[in-house]
């Protein structure tokens, strides 16, 4: 250990820096980029988005694209690749607590905001990256296999305006995963709970139709499911039960800020 022996007693040569929140940032990227069952997460993202995407993508000819935008493929990619991010999102602080590594990280980090924001941040930017990343590829993928004389003209903005809406979406997702992970410390339990975010609003519905005084309930829930709601977000003709696909995008938002405002005062307020 080095170090100066003063008049004053023991001076470290190591230089004393205030923590700042570019450090707990590069702190939570190095878990990510270190931490096995993130890594994972991260390639079966990836693997389902763009494996799923291609599968379809070569089940399809020219002429299918006379009608429908070449990011069709890329839709039902994201479909099964959110289920990923969700994943990824819990495990970014539901991990720790399952380890106990969330105390050596408040130790060493006493500010819980910061660290806590800094998870978000760097989640966020790493799954809509990702995210928009692998269906870009498919979309761009598409287009060189069915690019033909038998496709009909598509516009580039509308395609990018969807892939970048279904994207923000997901990413949203996973920002409310986060929110549930360090709610209820907990992988095994956030991952359930966000799996039936996602799944009751697609399946309710159809029991809910089956009765008069519930027909209303039902038909709002799928509107506001999440396959009706990327799909809207991509462009998709929308049916007189879904909601604008903005719309749909500023109530998720809502939910998630929720979330993530009760994850900041719980943090605060309980032991690890």
């Amino acid at each position: 250990m080095s170090g100066t022996q003063t008049s004053q007693g023991y001076v470290s040569d190591i230089p004393i820096v205030r923590p700042t929140l570019a450090h707990a940032l590069q702190s939570e990227w190095t878990k990510v980029k270190t931490v096995r069952s993130t890594v994972w997460s991260l390639i079966a993202t990836v693997g389902v988005t763009v494996g799923i995407g291609l599968l379809m993508a070569a089940n399809t000819d020219d002429t299918d694209y006379s009608m429908n935008p070449f990011t069709l493929p890329s839709l039902f990619g994201i479909m099964l690749g959110q289920v990923g991010v969700i994943t990824l999102g819990v495990l970014m602080v539901a991990s720790e607590h399952g380890t106990g590594l969330i105390r050596t990280t408040f130790t060493a980090a006493p500010e819980r905001y910061r660290v806590l924001t800094a998870k978000y941040l760097v989640f966020s930017a790493l799954a809509f990256t990702v995210t928009f990343g692998s269906v870009t590829l498919v979309t761009l993928l598409t287009m060189v296999l069915h690019g033909g004389p038998g496709a009909g003209p598509h516009s580039l903005g509308v395609s990018a305006r969807g892939l970048l809406g279904g994207s923000l979406y997901v990413t949203l997702l996973g920002v409310l995963a986060l929110a549930a992970g360090a709610l209820l410390r907990h992988s095994v339990g956030a991952v359930t709970a966000m799996l039936g975010v996602v799944t009751v609003p697609t399946i309710m519905p159809t029991v809910l139709l089956m009765w008069e005084t519930t027909t209303g309930l039902g038909r709002w829930l799928i509107g506001y499911s999440a396959p009706v709601a990327i799909s809207t977000l991509y462009g998709l003709p929308a049916d007189e039960l879904s909601a604008s696909g903005p719309w749909q995008l500023l109530v998720l938002a809502v939910v998630t800020a929720t979330a993530v405002t009760a994850s900041y005062r719980t943090v605060r307020r309980r032991d690890v």
